[in-house]
């Protein structure tokens, strides 16, 4: 009898165009620009062909045009399972006042259901921002889990780095100076656990993995990165990933985003961001690799169906 995979999720943070023009500093992205007609149709002939089903984060600002509804549409039509990735896209969601984080997410939560046929339950924050007043919204709207934490030490060489390469002025850089977090996400856990928020009340938090021990990402914006000085260099990384996630029993959470899949071949308004001058084809060509590695390995799914493997004997954390 064939040995059993362990199991692992594999979600995608749906940003659309305008949304990376904006973190960019770039003029325009008010006029809310969109590739979703371009890159849902071509990532979900992907999935297809890979046979997998992934959680796709949407923003709920997207839901506001009939055209990219068409296409959001698809993501459950075609079988994928929708999570809440805020209405507006701010990574300094947690710098809102409570009132503010239950409008951002009731409002996208609700054009989300109304977009896709799907009510959401899954909430990942942009640039993976958190707070505890947010949890409790979380948990007070039903939601089964956050996925929002991304336990490294490079949070802030990251937002070094993004502010070196962005357009943005002081006073937007001083809005954004807790993005990717602190040095001290490093030492959040990797398995999925359980946030007590007092009074008998908990939400569970399925982390973005991190490979155990040394805390360093291996999502796919890396393997992608590493893959443009080797392709042998990538897989080992990832197989080291691999190796110490079954060594430490952590299930892992893969994150994806439409950057990782598509290049400035098939978007040429985002020519100027890092890693676009990679074509599509090279792209697609790291993803299955990356795929049919994860997939030697672990049983690969959705996130909510994956969170209801790990949802009992959770050791509680808090905020």
């Amino acid at each position: 009898m064939a040995k059993q995979k362990r199991l692992a999720s594999i979600s995608l943070d749906l940003d659309n165009q305008w949304s990376y023009m904006k973190i960019h500093g770039d003029e325009g992205w008010d006029k809310y620009p969109s590739y979703l007609s371009i890159f849902l149709p071509y990532v979900l002939n992907v999935l297809d062909e890979l046979d997998l089903k992934i959680t796709f984060f949407v923003v709920g600002k997207d839901t506001e045009s009939e055209d990219n509804v068409k296409y959001l549409k698809m993501i459950t039509q075609r079988g994928h399972e929708v999570g809440n990735h805020s209405y507006h896209h701010e990574s300094w969601l947690q710098t809102y006042s409570y009132e503010k984080i239950e409008n951002e997410i009731r409002e996208a939560e609700e054009a989300i259901e109304k977009a896709t046929g799907q009510r959401t339950t899954a909430f990942r924050g942009p640039g993976f921002s958190w707070s505890k007043d947010l949890l409790k919204v979380l948990q007070s709207r039903g939601y089964i889990f956050d996925a929002s934490t991304l336990p490294t030490y490079l949070g802030p060489l990251a937002r070094m780095y993004y502010f070196k390469k962005s357009s943005l002025t002081k006073e937007e850089k001083n809005a954004r100076k807790e993005l990717f977090g602190k040095f001290s996400e490093g030492f959040r856990k990797l398995k999925p656990y359980k946030w007590n928020l007092g009074g008998g009340k908990s939400l569970m938090e399925i982390p973005v993995t991190t490979m155990p021990v040394f805390k360093i990402p291996f999502h796919q914006s890396y393997l992608l990165y590493i893959s443009g000085i080797s392709k042998s260099l990538m897989k080992v990384y990832l197989w080291m990933a691999i190796t110490m996630c079954k060594i430490t029993k952590t299930p892992p959470s893969y994150l994806l985003h439409p950057l990782d899949l598509i290049g400035g071949d098939e978007i040429p308004q985002l020519a100027f961001f890092p890693g676009m001058d990679i074509k599509s084809a090279k792209k697609l060509e790291v993803f299955k690799t990356s795929m049919q590695m994860l997939k030697n390995h672990f049983e690969l799914l959705p996130m909510s169906q994956f969170a209801t493997h790990f949802s009992k004997d959770l050791k509680e954390v808090t905020p």
